[in-house]
């Protein structure tokens, strides 16, 4: 990846707190990315709206941040380039992209240098009254779990789980036939691990 430098011209920021925390994941030649934190946010899973793309034909849960003072959540700050959003804006086609300023963020770490615009993903659409429940998928939670447990330790995959609401849903074993377009593969221990963590989650 490139080195960043005070002059960062052409470059866009987007703050990660789902599968955009697992580099294997992006599709665009991203420049860097920063473990952080971020403040007035709190991350949920919610219904996923009647209209929106299916995955193989399933309809999966929408992780999402909705504002929330007094909370904070971990995640990555990615440093694209600014050519590559339009993509980056498809790909998250049920959210918009709104500014995020940076004393929201604290990072583990240094920070990019100079002056990134910044946004975050939250989502465009108000749930449904009455919505069924959607699944979460498993191939998804399993990549969201990679990055985070790959950026943040066992530790950080934990606080993952407890800063998350709604792991109430139902879970779609989909492992080994993955709906997920963004499918990852698991070292031997990961699964395991995953598995440990989600049982504590759902007994």
């Amino acid at each position: 990846m490139t080195e960043l430098s005070s002059g960062n011209d052409g470059l866009i920021g987007y703050f990660g707190y789902g599968s955009l925390v697992n580099r294997d994941t992006l599709r665009t030649d991203i420049v860097a990315a920063y473990p952080a934190r971020v403040s007035g946010w709190r991350r949920v899973w919610l219904p996923r709206p009647v209209n929106a793309p299916k995955f193989a034909g399933i309809g999966p849960a929408v992780l999402t941040v909705e504002r929330a003072e007094g909370h904070a959540i971990d995640g990555m700050l990615v440093i694209d380039r600014l050519e590559n959003i339009a993509s980056v804006d498809e790909r998250e086609n049920i959210y918009r992209r709104v500014a995020l300023t940076p004393a929201a963020l604290t990072f583990y770490g240094d920070g990019p240098p100079g002056d990134i615009p910044l946004h975050i993903y939250e989502r465009n659409y108000e749930p449904e009254v009455d919505m069924a429940p959607s699944p979460i998928l498993r191939s998804y939670l399993d990549a969201v779990f990679q990055g985070y447990f790959r950026a943040f330790g066992e530790d950080g995959l934990r606080r993952f789980v407890t800063e998350t609401s709604g792991f109430g849903l139902p879970i779609h074993e989909d492992r080994h036939a993955p709906a997920y377009p963004r499918a990852i593969e698991l070292a031997s221990d990961e699964g395991h691990l995953f598995d440990t963590v989600l049982s504590g989650i759902t007994d």
